[in-house]
């Protein structure tokens, strides 16, 4: 028994070591972290006192009782996810195919250009979205349009139920070329040249052909890893309608989503065991919506 123990370590003990500090930080971050959420949707928690078992009150006063997310949130965000979801994945395949088509260094610069408003979303939207669409004569937009003459006073774009969400959603596909192109673009030129040659050869003629029909499905893992990439980040955007708004709850909860709806009962009005429940919720939507895109996109045994 020793000596097999002695040369399982030997053998693998040095894959398990390297392991072992992801394990660790993904059971403290993640896991406790789910696990104690989950715990405490079922509780009456208000950050002061002991939390208090409540069993179901939390998940049947969300479906009942919280008029706000039935009426606004829960539209937004179904709203939101729908059109940003599957229209900045597919943009983002779309933009990866066309600059795979590119020479190298073009391909880089214009790879870096398409990247880059995903790691300086906030900064952008403090310098560059609200600036354009404030609500001011200096406003960008309203000082072009004014100057067109298509209106006569400045418009308060930030602050109306009417625009906020059409908002939102441009600025979130302008910055949803993250990590899942890079890696749809990386996986579409690994492609072998072989592939494409031996199609012409048979007759296939169609550049939509050789897309749907070698290019996603070689491609399928980094075609799953975007879409979980983009249903993940799509249900965790929350910061974007407060940040452009400036106020959470946003104007008539226009821009409200699920985040946002778990910020304001857990940060605004401490009402912890409620706040958990909301993100309960939200985690059982983005597993239902990550196992759709693995039924899609999942390479076959």
């Amino acid at each position: 028994m020793k000596i097999s123990l002695s040369k399982w370590v030997h053998e693998e003990g040095s894959a398990y070591a390297f392991l072992l500090p992801y394990a660790l930080l993904f059971i403290v971050f993640i896991v406790i972290p789910v696990i104690a959420a989950a715990g405490l949707s079922f509780t009456f928690f208000d950050a002061v006192q002991s939390p208090r078992f409540v069993g179901l009150d939390n998940y049947i006063a969300l479906l009942t009782q919280d008029d706000t997310f039935m009426r606004y949130v829960l539209p937004n965000t179904l709203q939101f996810a729908i059109i940003v979801g599957p229209g900045g994945y597919a943009l983002a395949f779309l933009l990866a195919w066309m600059l795979a088509q590119l020479p190298k260094i073009p391909r880089t610069i214009f790879a870096l250009i398409l990247y880059s408003p995903s790691m300086t979303a906030g900064v952008a939207m403090t310098v560059v979205w609200r600036a354009l669409f404030s609500g001011d004569q200096t406003g960008y937009l309203n000082s072009f349009l004014m100057g067109l003459g298509l209106m006569r006073e400045p418009v308060q774009w930030l602050q109306s139920p009417q625009y906020l969400m059409s908002i939102m959603i441009i600025v979130t596909m302008w910055s949803s070329m993250g990590i899942g192109f890079l890696a749809m673009l990386a996986g579409i030129l690994e492609i072998s040249p072989e592939l494409y040659e031996a199609a012409a050869i048979d007759g296939m003629s169609s550049r939509w052909q050789e897309i749907f029909l070698i290019t996603i499905p070689s491609i399928k893992p980094q075609m799953l890893f975007g879409a979980v990439m983009a249903i993940v980040g799509t249900f965790q955007a929350g910061a974007i309608g407060v940040t452009l708004s400036g106020s959470n709850p946003t104007p008539q909860y226009a821009g409200q989503l699920i985040v946002n709806h778990i910020e304001d009962y857990g940060f605004l009005r401490y009402e912890m065991g409620y706040a958990a429940a909301i993100s309960v919720v939200l985690l059982l939507m983005v597993l239902f919506f990550s196992r759709v895109a693995n039924r899609l996109f999942a390479s076959e045994a």
